[in-house]
C-alpha cells in the first residue's frame, strides 16, 4: 500500500512543475498567477505597488509525532545539512528569481519569502509529504532545486496574502470614478450654481437666501460657529431648522421633528435625504490635505435640485471639470467686494499707534500671549481669539470686542479670525507674515502665509454692515510691509484637484481579504495601490494612522477602530489622546463611559485657571467632552450621558472665559512661576523664549517697562542648573558647528525669517558704538588691566 502511495505522491508533487529546457524554468498556465496574467493583460498602465507595505504573516513551524511524518516513511528522513546547502542554490538561481518577479515577487519579497521558506522548512519537525519527498529528490541527486518553486510559490502567498488577489485590491482601491459612489445624485439632473468673490462680497448671502426660501435645504460649512450662525439665523427667520454637527442634534422643534432645513458641518452631510436647494460654503477647501474629501462628497453626492457653491473664484475652472464628468452645467455668478480695502503705505511700528478697531494678527499662541501682555501695559484691553479656544469664548470675545459700549477696542488674534466670526474690525494688522507651521515629517517649519490666506484674514476689515465703511490693511513691521503688499498683489493659483478618502466599506472589503493586517497597514496598502485621474487627490492618512497604531493593540472590530481613528482630535494634545485611548479599552470591554467616569477622569469641577498652563489643559479637557459627544452620536449605548457632559462643557466654556478675560494675569503668574523654578508649557510646540520675532515683535525703544521678553526661562537650582548649563553650553557649541557648515548665523537667521536687513543693521550699529566706547572687547580688556594696576599701586 506504502509502496503504491510514494509514486502517486511523487507525481502529484511534480504536477504542474516546471518544464526545464535548456536550462530555463518555465510554469505551466495552471500554476502561474492569476493577479500577474491578469494585470498584464491590462496593458500594463498599472503602477508597481509599495511592497515596503506588504508585512508578512508569521507562519509557525510545522509541529508533529515522529510516527505521523509520511513523507519519512516513503523515503528517509532528511539531512538538514544538505536541505540548508539546496535551499541557498535555489535562493540563488537568477531564474528563480525572475520567475518570482513574474509572480509579483520583487527583490523585496523574494527575499522575505525566501527567509520565512527556508526558516519553515528547517524548523519544522515534519513536512508535507510531497515537500519531503522533492526535497529528498534533490539531495539524493535525482531532482532538481528548481522543483522546489511551486512549494516556495505557495509559501510566498502564506504569508504575502495580497499576492493572491492583488486584481481584486485593485479593483477595490480604485478612484478613478467618484461620481459613479452617488447614484442618487446621479439620478437627477442638478443645476450647479458658482457664488464666486472675495471675502465680504455677499456671495454666501445670496445662496443662504435662496437657502431660506426653499422648502427643504442644507447648508454645509466648515466650521461649527458658521452652521451655528445659520442655524440661528434660519429659526430667527420663521424658517425650521435643525443644527446637525459631529457632536450634537439640535432640532428646531421640541417634538425633535426632522425639520425641512439643515445647517451641518460639512462631514456630517447626508448623500441620501432629497432636498431642494444645497448650500456648499468655502469650496475652495476642496484642495485641503486633510479635509478636501468632505467637499468633493458633498459637490457630488448631494441630492439636490440647486446646489449653490460659495468661495474663492480660484476653484471655477475645477468645479466646471468635476461637472462636466457628471453631465452637469456649472452657472458662475462673480461678486466684487462691498466695501473698499486699503493696504496702508505705513506699518504700526510701536503699539502706542493702536486705534479703535484695530486688529493683530498673530500667527502662534505665544505671539497672542505676549502682544496682549504689552497691550495692556499701555492701559487699553483687548479681546483675545485663537483657535484652540471653545467656540462659545470665541463667540463672547468677539462680542465683547464688537460692543460700542465695552471699553474693550482691540482685538488680538489669530488666523483663526479668517471663518465663523462677524467682526467689526477697521484695521487689520500682521504681527508677522510667516507662519510656523508642521510638515509631513512631524518637522517645524516657517514659511510666509499665502495669497489665499492673506486675502481671507485681511478681508475681514471694513466688513458690510459695520461701523467702518472702509477697511485697511497693514504690519506691524516696515520691513513686512513690502513683502505683505507683493502677497496681496498676486493672483490666487487655481484649484487643481479634490481631496478623496477611503470609505469603510473599501477598507472593509480590504480586510476581508487581508485579514491579518492592522488598520494602519490596510490604509497603507489601499493608498499606495490607489488610482486616481488628474482631478483628485488622496487626502493625507497622518492622522488616521496615528489614531490607528495607537490603539492597535486593543481588541475592536473593524468598524468600531475606524470610527476611533476618525475622531476628530489634535494629536499634539497628549491629554486628549490619552483619553481617546482609554475610551477605546473601556469600549472593548463593553463597560459604557457614564458620566462619573468622565468626571473622575478630567477631575471634574475645575477652577478658573490661575496660569497659562491650567489656561492650556482647560481647552484640552473641553477637547476631552467634545470627544466625548463626538462618540456618543455614533455609540449611543456605550456613551450614554451627553446631555450631562454637554451641560459641564457650557460651564467649563465660562470658566475659559473667565481665563482669557484675565489672560495678562495669567501671563505674569505663568513668569513668576518660571522665575521660581516652575517649568511651564504654554506654546503648541513652539516655546515662549524661542518664538519668532519675539524680541522684534514685541518691542518698543520708547517704553522700557513693555519691553520685556515674553520668555519663560527654567531656573534649576544645585545640580541640575550646572548640568542644564553645561548641556545648553555644549549644545550651543555642537549648534555653531552647524552653523558654519550651512554658511553665516547672520545669513541663516536671515533665511528663516528671525531677522531682517533692519535689524541686522541696527546691531551692527549698536555694536560699533559699543566697541567705541569700550564696552566690549578687547578695550574692555584694557580698561579691566590699567584700572587693576591702578588699584595695585593704591594698595602698594
Amino acid at each position: 500500500m506504502r509502496r503504491c502511495a510514494w509514486p502517486l505522491l511523487r507525481l502529484s508533487a511534480r504536477a504542474g512543475l516546471a518544464l526545464r529546457h535548456g536550462g530555463a524554468l518555465r510554469l505551466r498556465p495552471a500554476a502561474a498567477s492569476s493577479s500577474s496574467s491578469s494585470s498584464s493583460s491590462d496593458g500594463g498602465g498599472l503602477r508597481a505597488p509599495d511592497t515596503s507595505l506588504f508585512v508578512p504573516v508569521p507562519l509557525k513551524p510545522a509541529e508533529g509525532a515522529a510516527e505521523e511524518d509520511v513523507g519519512a516513511e516513503l523515503t528517509r528522513p532528511l539531512d538538514k545539512g544538505e536541505v540548508l546547502k539546496n535551499l541557498n542554490k535555489f535562493y540563488k538561481r537568477k531564474e528563480i528569481q525572475r520567475l518570482g518577479a513574474e509572480n509579483g515577487l520583487d527583490a523585496r519579497l523574494f527575499h522575505q519569502a525566501f527567509i520565512s521558506f527556508r526558516k519553515y522548512i528547517m524548523e519544522s519537525s515534519s513536512v508535507s509529504a510531497d515537500l519531503h519527498i522533492i526535497l529528498n529528490d534533490i539531495c539524493c541527486g535525482a531532482g532538481h532545486v528548481d522543483d522546489l518553486f511551486p512549494f516556495f510559490l505557495r509559501h510566498a502567498k502564506q504569508i504575502f496574502p495580497m499576492l493572491d488577489c492583488m486584481d481584486d485590491l485593485r479593483k477595490i482601491s480604485d478612484l478613478r470614478l467618484p461620481p459613479n459612489w452617488y447614484p442618487e445624485a446621479r439620478a437627477i439632473q442638478r443645476k450647479i450654481i458658482f457664488h464666486a468673490g472675495p471675502t465680504n462680497s455677499g456671495k454666501t448671502y445670496h445662496a443662504i437666501q435662496r437657502f431660506l426660501s426653499a422648502k427643504s435645504g442644507i447648508y454645509c460649512g466648515p466650521l461649527k460657529l458658521l452652521a451655528h450662525e445659520i442655524f440661528q439665523k434660519s429659526n430667527a427667520a420663521n424658517v425650521p431648522c435643525d443644527l446637525v454637527t459631529g457632536e450634537e442634534r439640535v432640532y428646531a422643534t421640541e417634538d425633535a421633528r426632522q425639520a425641512p432645513h439643515i445647517a451641518c458641518t460639512i462631514e456630517m452631510c447626508s448623500t441620501n435625504t432629497p432636498y431642494e436647494v444645497a448650500v456648499i460654503d468655502e469650496i475652495q477647501m476642496i484642495r485641503d490635505p486633510a479635509r478636501g474629501w468632505a467637499w468633493t462628497r458633498a459637490l457630488l453626492g448631494l441630492c439636490a435640485e440647486e446646489i449653490h457653491v460659495c468661495g474663492e473664484s480660484a476653484a471655477i475652472d475645477l468645479v466646471t471639470e468635476l461637472m462636466f464628468t457628471t453631465g452637469e452645467e456649472v452657472e458662475v455668478r462673480n461678486y466684487k467686494r462691498l466695501t473698499p480695502l486699503t493696504v496702508l503705505d505705513y506699518a504700526l511700528e510701536s503699539l502706542d499707534n493702536l486705534q479703535p478697531g484695530d486688529c493683530i494678527v498673530c500667527f502662534s499662541k505665544n505671539d497672542i500671549y505676549s502682544v496682549s501682555r504689552q497691550i495692556e501695559a499701555r492701559g487699553l484691553e483687548c479681546a483675545v481669539i485663537y483657535g484652540s479656544l471653545p467656540p462659545g469664548t470665541k463667540l463672547e470675545q468677539a462680542k465683547k470686542f464688537n460692543d460700542p459700549n465695552d471699553p474693550c477696542k482691540i482685538l488680538v488674534a489669530t488666523d483663526a479670525i479668517g471663518m465663523g466670526l462677524n467682526l467689526c474690525i477697521k484695521r487689520i494688522i500682521f504681527n508677522s507674515i510667516v507662519k510656523p507651521t508642521v510638515n509631513e515629517k512631524g518637522e517645524k517649519e516657517i514659511d510666509s502665509i499665502t495669497t489665499s490666506q492673506a486675502l481671507q484674514i485681511a478681508g475681514r476689515a471694513g466688513r458690510f454692515g459695520s461701523s467702518f465703511k472702509q477697511g485697511e490693511v497693514t504690519t506691524m513691521h516696515r520691513d513686512d510691509l513690502l513683502q505683505l503688499k507683493e502677497i496681496l498683489s498676486e493672483s490666487v493659483p487655481p484649484v487643481k484637484a479634490a481631496g478623496l478618502h477611503p470609505t469603510p466599506e473599501q477598507i472593509e472589503m480590504f480586510a476581508y481579504h487581508l485579514p491579518d493586517a492592522t488598520l494602519s497597514n490596510l490604509i497603507d496598502i489601499f493608498v499606495s495601490l490607489s488610482q486616481v485621474d488628474g482631478l483628485y487627490f488622496v487626502c493625507n492618512i497622518d492622522d488616521f494612522k496615528f489614531l490607528a497604531d495607537m490603539i492597535q493593540h486593543i481588541p475592536l472590530n473593524l468598524r468600531s477602530r475606524y470610527v476611533f481613528c476618525t475622531a476628530p482630535l489634535n494629536r499634539k494634545e497628549p491629554f486628549v489622546c490619552t483619553t481617546l485611548l482609554k475610551f477605546a479599552r473601556q469600549f472593548s470591554r463593553n463597560e459604557p463611559l457614564t458620566f462619573d467616569w468622565l468626571c473622575r477622569h478630567t477631575k471634574w469641577p475645575l477652577a478658573p485657571p490661575k496660569n497659562i498652563k491650567e489656561l492650556v489643559h482647560l481647552e484640552a479637557v473641553h477637547d476631552v467632552f467634545d470627544l466625548y459627544l463626538w462618540l456618543s452620536y455614533r455609540f449611543m449605548d456605550m456613551f450614554p450621558d451627553a446631555a450631562l457632559v454637554r451641560d459641564i462643557q457650557k460651564k467649563l466654556d465660562d470658566i475659559i472665559q473667565i481665563g482669557v478675560c484675565n489672560i495678562t494675569k495669567l501671563i505674569r503668574a505663568s513668569q513668576s512661576a518660571a522665575a521660581s523654578g516652575a517649568a511651564e508649557v504654554t506654546s503648541e510646540g513652539f516655546p515662549l523664549s524661542r518664538t519668532k520675532r519675539d524680541a522684534r515683535t514685541v518691542s518698543d525703544h520708547r517704553d522700557a517697562k513693555s519691553t520685556e521678553p515674553l520668555s519663560i526661562a527654567l531656573e534649576v537650582p544645585g545640580e541640575r542648573r550646572g548640568k542644564s548649563l553645561r548641556t545648553y553650553r555644549s549644545a550651543t557649541r555642537q549648534e555653531d558647528l552647524k552653523s558654519h557648515r550651512r554658511g553665516s548665523l547672520a545669513n541663516r537667521l536671515l533665511r528663516e525669517g528671525l531677522l531682517t536687513q533692519e535689524m541686522l543693521r541696527q546691531l551692527e550699529s549698536e555694536w560699533q558704538d559699543q566697541h567705541r566706547s569700550g564696552r566690549y572687547g578687547l578695550a574692555s580688556k584694557r580698561n579691566d588691566q590699567s584700572s587693576s594696576k591702578e588699584m595695585g599701586k593704591k594698595k602698594k
